[in-house]
């Protein structure tokens, strides 16, 4: 087995893990299955946890293991309060169904309504709240996640008013075909390796939508599975040493992940992934417009 690749996360000073357990994943695990997984990632050496108050029961799956494990992981979360008060009442109860004093990283998730935003940094905003928090020491950084194809644009905006430590936003290869996006998703790259804020992706695996709506399924989006187009897919963003890959909700697709990611680095040719968007059906999970609102 190979070694996982590690890089500074941005000015945070924690050296993490290229690949980040995404912790959605546990949201309808039992206790002793969320403990094997994340007993798995670890062997791997992954560490770096994300998750969020909105995943189910990920939260609370993390307590028990967070135990013995608190110091070897930077652990991260997120909430989808805009309203300051809400949002810190929010941030308090993932401290507690983690059972923690602090938490590494708190994000605003999917930040991407102008109203929504406009409320998260208006005066009694959580922007405000989340940054009181880290002065108290509940927080130790600040992010904003998001998904859709407005996101890094609205990324862009965010900066210009915070100095966010992390952000988040999809990198796929069929998602870079679309030139605005590509544009907008360089530009963000270029203002983060600029700042040393950190660049997380998510959606590195994602095939396309599901056919029947999200219902029975383990993530709201058809993954790829066959092994090689897993592999390249991993590739196409860990090759670019700016970017932290987030693993998808379908644990049964970590162990081709995570094995992906300690091998040979080198970007796949274009012609290899336009081969498999041919082969495996592969679409943007997003328009810009409805498919966006999800």
């Amino acid at each position: 087995m190979g070694m996982l690749p590690f890089a500074q996360f941005g000015q945070t000073g924690h050296r993490s893990s290229r690949v980040i357990f995404g912790a959605a994943a546990l949201g309808g695990m039992s206790e002793a299955r969320a403990i094997k997984t994340l007993d798995l990632v670890a062997s791997y050496g992954v560490n770096h946890i994300d998750t969020a108050a909105m995943y189910g029961a990920a939260e609370d799956r993390l307590k028990p293991w967070l135990v013995d494990h608190r110091s070897e992981v930077f652990l991260a979360t997120k909430t989808h309060e805009r309203i300051g008060s809400v949002a810190r009442a929010e941030l308090e109860r993932s401290l507690e169904r983690m059972g923690v004093d602090q938490i590494d990283l708190i994000q605003l998730h999917n930040l991407v309504e102008p109203d929504e935003w406009q409320t998260a940094f208006n005066k009694g905003g959580a922007v405000a709240a989340l940054n009181q928090a880290r002065a108290e020491g509940l927080v130790r950084f600040i992010g904003v996640t998001g998904h859709g194809l407005r996101i890094p644009s609205m990324h862009l905006r965010s900066l210009t008013e915070f100095d966010f430590d992390a952000v988040l936003f999809p990198y796929n290869h069929s998602l870079l075909s679309i030139p605005q996006y590509l544009e907008d998703v360089a530009a963000l790259r270029e203002v983060c390796h600029r700042r040393n804020i950190a660049t997380q992706t998510i959606k590195a695996v994602a095939r396309r939508r599901w056919d029947d709506g999200t219902e029975g399924h383990r993530s709201w989006y058809e993954p790829l599975t066959d092994t090689d187009a897993i592999q390249r897919a991993v590739r196409y963003v860990l090759s670019q040493p700016d970017l932290f890959l987030n693993t998808t909700s379908d644990a049964t697709l970590l162990p081709l992940i995570l094995e992906a990611a300690q091998s040979d680095l080198s970007r796949p040719l274009d012609e290899e992934m336009n081969r498999d968007i041919a082969e495996f059906g592969v679409t943007p999970l997003f328009d810009g417009a409805a498919l966006d609102r999800i």
